[in-house]
């Protein structure tokens, strides 16, 4: 009787230490958490180095546009490396982005490249069921995973496309395991007048974005963290 009385108490022990130990770790991950959304948005330290590699999400439609002419009155000595990521469906986004590039090279004759251009899988394609969505949504965060790790970038741009979801939320993540510190910079679409894309929602709401951006002051006034530029277009 004393045998199992003391078997007992030892099963409780155990089982007390794994709780403490859960609950520990849960408290240091959620204090982890708040600190990087605290830091997130501060200047980079004094000691930054001059330039900076650079993440640039494209997406089909206008956002490649919006992006390639943001891009245009940016330093680019600063944001170097560029590694620029379109869904591997969109041919045409990556093209308009070699396109951009050689006209800076132009401009910089003698100096080296220093952009790369890579492709992402989506997490669904239009008019996809939503059973067989769930593996293509397994290996595009597996892709993206793998191209973080690879680009290990220290700034993010991106204005809508969905595929700068999971890169997103990554950079996230690993800010937050100490991994690596990749500052956001989110401009919504100057064709969101009213409210925000579902893409600018989640990084807004979830406030994963360092830096929020849009372009009509309505929608400033729905979102008081983002910034209001005006029309970059």
């Amino acid at each position: 009787m004393e045998e199992h009385h003391c078997c007992m108490y030892s099963k409780m022990a155990s089982k007390c230490s794994i709780s403490l130990i859960v609950i520990s770790l849960t408290i240091v991950l959620m204090a982890r958490v708040l600190y990087v959304i605290y830091r997130c948005g501060k200047p980079f330290p004094k000691g930054a180095s001059q330039s900076l590699s650079t993440l640039i999400v494209l997406g089909s439609g206008g956002h490649t546009a919006e992006m390639l002419s943001l891009l245009s009155v940016l330093r680019k000595d600063r944001f170097a490396p560029r590694f620029y990521i379109a869904a591997a469906t969109d041919n045409m986004s990556l093209q308009k982005a070699r396109s951009f590039e050689d006209s800076v090279a132009d401009k910089n004759a003698g100096k080296e490249a220093s952009s790369q251009f890579m492709q992402i899988y989506r997490s669904r394609e239009v008019g996809q069921s939503y059973v067989t969505s769930v593996w293509t949504t397994i290996v595009a965060i597996a892709h993206a995973l793998w191209l973080m790790i690879r680009i290990r970038p220290q700034v993010i741009l991106c204005n809508g496309p969905g595929t700068c979801i999971p890169l997103c939320v990554i950079a996230f993540l690993f800010k937050v395991l100490g991994i690596r510190w990749s500052s956001i910079f989110y401009v919504e679409s100057v064709a969101r007048v009213k409210k925000l894309s579902l893409s600018g929602l989640l990084l807004y709401k979830l406030r994963i974005a360092d830096q929020f951006f849009v372009q009509w002051p309505q929608l400033q006034k729905k979102y008081p963290r983002a910034h209001y530029v005006g029309c970059l277009m």
